[in-house]
Formats: structure tokens, C-alpha cells, sequence
């Protein structure tokens, strides 16, 4: 276990202790009193003074900088495991061994100073997400009995009214009651530009509203918030780990195992055969065991994943784990549902045909005055194309929604019947010019709906599902990036493949149930490679289950999508799907920069230590600089870098 994470382990057990009592604030007050002891002997040891008090100064500098190396030593040996903490620790002692105490002391300073370092630069990267939790304001003002109070959140329940002001923080998820406002949810969703609420609409726990004042009636607890669940699962991604970080865990283990051997070998074999003096051969294995470490090797891919993950986390997309961020830069071909990914999941009217005198405002006016007392899904697409001071001025009696046929109802005096025409086919006579206009508009994949008024037919109004703005952006960015893109919807083959056409899907597959979908993906994982399923985490359960890669998008405040996706796009950009592709492609690059340099700078200081005489500190020096390194790299490239460009270009977007 490298120290890193046995300080995160300790802090993690004592989160309730006061900061000066964790290890995160001692250990880096240590190293100072490590280096002040490791100065004060070297002075003293120069003005010749006693060799007790040079010999106590030294103890003090062994203890504070050796003491988490010692205690993480100790817990690999409970866990039957040897790692660079081990190492270090020996290595230290053995220099004390031979004389070479204030090398040794050097040892243990700059080891302990490379992992404050590294937890600095690591606990950035945690902070980009705990940091999430800061957005939660203390106090809510909650309205009871039209008393308004301010309590703490704990005291908000499910169905309590809250009231928020201009500039507040939303303290939980909810939906608006009352008022109209803008609110920034960049924290939740990703959104750069603030997004308009009205009545009905849904609002999360830590966003901020931006301009008027909002009613909302609480629907989730604080700590079952939205953005308390995504605080917690990226907190627990970092336990899902990457197969290449799986690897180099057991790698460390059996090559700490075998160091050891090694060591023990050089440190006998040498004196016993060849008449090598005991001393000198004794710290050159010394040398050779604190170079050999492969700290920076340990710590390369984890510090990489969660600076990634971190980065991803903070526009809107949740990896399940360094597993899945690994894996997404392995698809070969993105299979996505129609309704609701690559289409809005809403109808919408598309085009209006007049007939017999009847111009497009009066037919939406009739239309929209009936539908307006329907439960059918497209009533409410009709109603909203339509204008509502019109549809209020006409009078609407003995409405019926009778099966198969449509609605039938008065207005202004006169029948009205609205259907679809073969429905009505069956109650009025269709004309020629009517049924050739409803096949045009079907072949075009729209659902028709006509209207008689006063026994003649005056319109039809065609509806469609509307493509996203964004769906062929998103479709494109996949193809440039060597991707194959299909499309699975269980709508029929016409309306598919017109949809297929529109955004330049390479293959499509219609008219599937949810478990056709899974079969799909399986056969497409033949012909292609592994495969990416994006969905809306519901009815595509089975096909994101079976895929190597399940990516839910839209889901801020959906549980199923949360939790059967291995990857998540909180907000309504399917195109934001490109954007984690290649942060994936980023972060491998990035973990094998930080292999092979890490791998180059072991090997090259063990070849120092075995051809010109490699003195301990300087083997230390360049073995911790080459661990703070890659964990800095990880750190600017995957998390730092982003969040600016990300930055940048929401200030464009906003301007």
C-alpha cells in the first residue's frame, strides 16, 4: 500500500476527529520537523559535538519522518502483503545500519515529503468532487401553516414548501410550486447557460437561482439528493479499479516479495564470494532496494483515474469506476436508442394542411380547445402549438373520447370530430385529396390527425417526435472518432430509418422489444468489437446490462438510470457522450506516459547504483521526484487542464 492511501484510510476512519488530530494535517508537519532534525545533525556532526546528542538528533529525524512509513509497513504485514512502505523503512534502518544515518534520514524526509505531494495533488482531485457538498446551503426558509421558518436541513421533510430568494442555493431536490426564475445547475447537469423553471418544472439540491423567487415543494430528503448520490458514487468509483491498475496491484506485491529476495542475496553473495567489503556492499543494497520501489509505477494509474473521473464528474458525466473510463477507450461502435437519445421523446406538430376555406390558426384553435380535455399522448402537443387566447374563445360542449373512432365534442355550435382518418374512416366519408395527403405525411414517418368541423373535413395536423438539436453533432463526433454508430428503436423501419437518414446512423435495427435489443448488442459485439449502449436507463435496462459499456443519459434525478448505467450524462446532451470518449483516450494515454517514464527511472537509477556508485540521496531524490511527477501529470493534464478549458468555454456560451 503506497502512503498515499494509508493516509487516506486513517483520515477516512477518523473523519470525526478534529483536523489536527488527522493525518493529513500531522504528516506534513512531521516532514518539517524531520528536516529540521536532519539539519540540526548535520550542523552538529560538523562542529563535533558528542555522538549522544548527534545520535538523539538523528533518532528524532527517524521517528518523525519514518512514522506513517512504519505504520503503513505494518499494515501490509496484517495483510500478509510487502510494499514500498516496507522498503523504505528497511532501507532507512539499514543506512542507520552501516553509519550512514543522515542518508538514511534523507531517505525517510524526502519519501514522507514526496507523499504529501502526492495527497496534495490527489486531494485535489477528491476535493473536485467532495467539494460538491460545499454547494448545500446551512438553512432552508420553509413555509408550514403560511408561517415561513428558517431550519436546518435535517428538519426538512418530503411535501414541505420551501421558499427560495434571488442568489440562494436550492437546498434540495424538488419542484416548483410557484414563480418563474433561471437557475445555474452547472453543478448537477453540466449546463453552462442558467436554465429557465416555471410551475411543474424540476429543480436539484445545490444549484443556484439566479433571478426570481421560486415556491418548491421538497421531493427527496437532503442526504437522498441528487447531488448526494453523485458525490457518492464517485466517491465510491475509486474501488471499482481500471484491469490495468488490478494488475500493477499485484505486480507491486510480488515484486516488493522479490526485491526483498534480491536485496537479501546482493547483501550476502558479494562479501561471501568475492571478498566485497561488508559496508560498502551493504549500502549500495541499500540503494539498489530504495530506487528499485516502484512507487511511481503503483501510484501512476490510480492518480490518473481520479483526477479523470474528478474532471468528468464536474461536467455532468459519472463513471461508475476507473474500470469503465478504461473501457470506454476501447469501444468500437455506440448503439443508440431513438426516443428519447437521439430524439426528444416528445411529439410535436410539424405541419398544419388546411382544408375547405379553413385557414391554420382556426384549425389549431379547434383542435386545441377539444384536445384540451383528452388524456391522449399527442392532446398536449396539439394544445401547446396552439394559441390559448384562440382555443379560450371557443366554446367546447358534449365532449367524448369514443374508442377507435377519436374525440367527438361541440365547438361553437357546429360536430367536431378528431382522429386519426382511418379511424374516422368509419364514421365520415374520407376524400381522395385527404388520404393522399395523410399517406404523404405518413411516408415521412408523421402521425396524422384530422379534423371535421360542421360536417366537412378542414385540416389535418401531422406530429412527429423531434430530433434533439444536438443528436447529429453527437452522431458526427462518434464517426470521427472511428466509431460505428447504430440505431435500436422499437418504432417501425419507416419512421427509423427517416430518423437513420437525418443524423447519418451507419445501421439501423427496428421494431425491437427491450429484450430484442440485448440480442442485438450481443451480434454486434461479434461484428465490431465491444460495444457502448446509450439509453434513458429504463426500458433499455436489458440492452444497457448486456453492453460493455451502459451509458444513461438525462438522468439528474432518475434512480434506475443512476444506478444501471456504468456511465452517466446527467443533463440532455447525448454529445457530451464524445466528450467522455475522449477524456478516456486521454487518461490511457496519460497512465502509459506515467508507466514508462516511471519504469525508465527506476531502471536507470538501478543501473546508476550498480555502475557509478549512486549515492542513497540522490537515488531517494530521484526516485520521489519521479512519483510527485506522475502524479502531477495526471493531475494538470486529466482534471486541471479541462476544468479551464471548460471554464473558457462556458464564459463564449454565456457572452
Amino acid at each position: 500500500m503506497i502512503m498515499a492511501e494509508v493516509r487516506s484510510t486513517m483520515d477516512t476512519h477518523n473523519h470525526e476527529r478534529p483536523a489536527w488530530l488527522t493525518a493529513g494535517w500531522i504528516e506534513p508537519r512531521l516532514v518539517v520537523v524531520t528536516l529540521m532534525a536532519l539539519i540540526a545533525g548535520s550542523l552538529l556532526e560538523r562542529a563535533g559535538a558528542s555522538q549522544v546528542l548527534v545520535t538523539a538528533v538523528a533518532v528524532i529525524a527517524y521517528l518523525t519522518g519514518g512514522w506513517f512509513g512504519t505504520v503503513g509497513a505494518i499494515r501490509g504485514l496484517r495483510d500478509r502483503r510487502i510494499d514500498v512502505d516496507m522498503l523504505m523503512i528497511l532501507a532507512a534502518l539499514g543506512a542507520a545500519v552501516v553509519g550512514a544515518w543522515v542518508e538514511g534520514a534523507t531517505l525517510l524526509f524526502l519519501f514522507s515529503l514526496s507523499n504529501v505531494l502526492q495527497d496534495y495533488a490527489i486531494g485535489r482531485s477528491r476535493k473536485a468532487i467532495t467539494g460538491l457538498f460545499k454547494l448545500y446551503p446551512e438553512q432552508a426558509t420553509v413555509v408550514r401553516n403560511g408561517t415561513k421558518s428558517v431550519v436546518g436541513l435535517d428538519a426538512l421533510r418530503v411535501g414541505d414548501l420551501v421558499l427560495i430568494q434571488p442568489g440562494e442555493r436550492i437546498p434540495v431536490d424538488g419542484v416548483v410550486t410557484d414563480g418563474r426564475s433561471s437557475v445555474d445547475q452547472s453543478p448537477i447537469t453540466g449546463e453552462s447557460i442558467p436554465v429557465d423553471k416555471l410551475p411543474g418544472d424540476t429543480v436539484f439540491a445545490g444549484t443556484l437561482n439566479k433571478q426570481g423567487v421560486l415556491d418548491v415543494q421538497v421531493t427527496a430528503l437532503a442526504s437522498e439528493s441528487t447531488l448526494s448520490r453523485i458525490v457518492h458514487m464517485v466517491e465510491q468509483a475509486n474501488e471499482n479499479k481500471a484491469q490495468t491498475e488490478r494488475f500493477l496491484d499485484k505486480f507491486e506485491e510480488r515484486y516488493a516479495v522479490a526485491i526483498l529476495g534480491f536485496i537479501a542475496l546482493l547483501i550476502v553473495v558479494p562479501p561471501l564470494l568475492f571478498g566485497a567489503d561488508f559496508g560498502d556492499n551493504f549500502y549500495r543494497a541499500m540503494v539498489v532496494m530504495t530506487v528499485a520501489s516502484p512507487c511511481a509505477l503503483a501510484i501512476s494509474v490510480p492518480a490518473s483515474f481520479i483526477a479523470a473521473i474528478a474532471s468528468a464528474a464536474r461536467s455532468g458525466v459519472l463513471f461508475k469506476g476507473g474500470a469503465y473510463l478504461e473501457q470506454l477507450a476501447d469501444i468500437k461502435a455506440v448503439a443508440f436508442d431513438k426516443t428519447g437519445t437521439l430524439t426528444a421523446g416528445e411529439p410535436a406538430v410539424t405541419d398544419i394542411v388546411p382544408l375547405n376555406g379553413m385557414d391554420r390558426a382556426d384549425i389549431l384553435a379547434i383542435a386545441g380547445a377539444v384536445e384540451a380535455r383528452s388524456e391522449h399522448p399527442l392532446a398536449k402537443a396539439i394544445t401547446d402549438a396552439a394559441d390559448p387566447e384562440a382555443v379560450a374563445r371557443i366554446a367546447v360542449t358534449d365532449f367524448e373520447a369514443v374508442p377507435g373512432q377519436g374525440l367527438h365534442a361541440v365547438a361553437d355550435g357546429q360536430e367536431v370530430w378528431i382522429g386519426s382518418p382511418q379511424a374516422m374512416a368509419a364514421q365520415l366519408h374520407v376524400p381522395a385529396d385527404v388520404h393522399a395527403e395523410t399517406l404523404r405525411l405518413e411516408q415521412d414517418g408523421k402521425t396524422v390527425v384530422g379534423i371535421t368541423w360542421g360536417g366537412k373535413w378542414r385540416g389535418l395536423i401531422a406530429l412527429a417526435d423531434q430530433l434533439r438539436p444536438e443528436a447529429k453533432r453527437a452522431v458526427d463526433a462518434m464517426r470521427s472518432r472511428g466509431l460505428t454508430t447504430v440505431m435500436l428503436t422499437g418504432d417501425n423501419p419507416r419512421v427509423a430509418d427517416l430518423i437513420a437518414k437525418q443524423v447519418g446512423i451507419d445501421a439501423v435495427h427496428a421494431g425491437l422489444l427491450p429484450q430484442d435489443k440485448a440480442a442485438v448488442i450481443e451480434s454486434l459485439r461479434v461484428q465490431y468489437g465491444p460495444v457502448a449502449m446509450v439509453g434513458d436507463g429504463i426500458n433499455d435496462a436489458p440492452a444497457l446490462a448486456v453492453a460493455d459499456l451502459g451509458v444513461a443519459m438525462g438522468a439528474a434525478g432518475t434512480d434506475v438510470a443512476l444506478e444501471t448505467a456504468d456511465l452517466v450524462l446527467m443533463g440532455d446532451k447525448v454529445e457530451r457522450l464524445a466528450t467522455a470518449i475522449d477524456l478516456s483516450r486521454l487518461a490511457r494515454r496519460v497512465v502509459w506516459q506515467n508507466i514508462i517514464f516511471s519504469l525508465s527511472v527506476m531502471i536507470g537509477l538501478i543501473i546508476a547504483a550498480f555502475t557509478i556508485g549512486l549515492a542513497l540521496p540522490l537515488g531517494v531524490l530521484g526516485h520521489e521526484g519521479s512519483t510527485v511527477i506522475v502524479v502531477t501529470n495526471g493531475l494538470v493534464q486529466l482534471l486541471l487542464l479541462p476544468t479551464l478549458k471548460s471554464a473558457r468555454a462556458g464564459k463564449r456560451a454565456a457572452a
